[in-house]
């Protein structure tokens, strides 16, 4: 766990903990063999073995095999570091800076493991679909905590469509940068939000 998600959260107690880690071994030992042998070749009892779990701790952590790839911590954390930021922001700062200052946190292995769940979420069609009802949830996510600082309702039309434009031009930035790899995904992001800004002109 990077330094800025310790800061940022509650304290957590020992059982908390030990059970952050076991949810992190399951994924992690999951990336690993899905970027060996496949998703679609890669079972569940394969990765209970791997990561040394029974199959109910799996599915305590886990419900289904998709979920090891679609599920994070960062949604909340993001969301949070952006209500923190000063209320003189417009939405879109205020975005861009909660953004920036979460990804910046991350360590080389987070942001592999960041990589490889974005390429297999595009790449394997049963992830794709999935990944279509979280970008729903992540609109309300983001209508939420514009809604808190423009003062209107989340489910204000204007709100959901700025939400859905933040999220838009993030999509955007990640599938550039699984293409890109050498590309510095926290600069894509930032030059996208920056692009929305300023009224996407070319």
């Amino acid at each position: 766990m990077s330094e800025l998600r310790a800061e940022t959260r509650p304290a957590i107690g020992l059982r908390e903990r030990k059970k952050a880690k076991t949810r992190a071994a399951i994924q992690h030992e999951a990336l690993r063999l899905f970027r060996l042998q496949g998703y679609e070749a890669t079972t569940i009892e394969q990765i209970v073995d791997a990561a040394e779990v029974s199959p109910s701790t799996f599915f305590r952590y886990f419900p289904s095999k998709e979920a090891l790839v679609l599920t994070d911590d960062y949604d909340p954390l993001i969301i949070e570091t952006i209500r923190s930021q000063p209320s003189e922001l417009e939405p879109i700062q205020a975005v861009r800076r909660g953004l920036s200052t979460v990804f910046r946190a991350l360590n080389k292995e987070e942001l592999a493991e960041m990589r490889n769940r974005a390429d297999l979420a595009l790449s394997v069609p049963e992830l794709r679909a999935a990944t279509l009802d979280q970008f729903a949830q992540t609109i309300r996510q983001i209508s939420g905590v514009v809604a808190e600082r423009v003062g209107r309702a989340r489910d204000d039309f204007a709100v959901e469509t700025l939400a859905g434009a933040i999220l838009g031009v993030m999509i955007a930035a990640e599938f550039h940068w699984v293409e890109h790899p050498e590309i510095d995904l926290i600069a894509l992001i930032d030059d996208a939000l920056g692009q929305l800004e300023a009224g996407l002109r070319l």
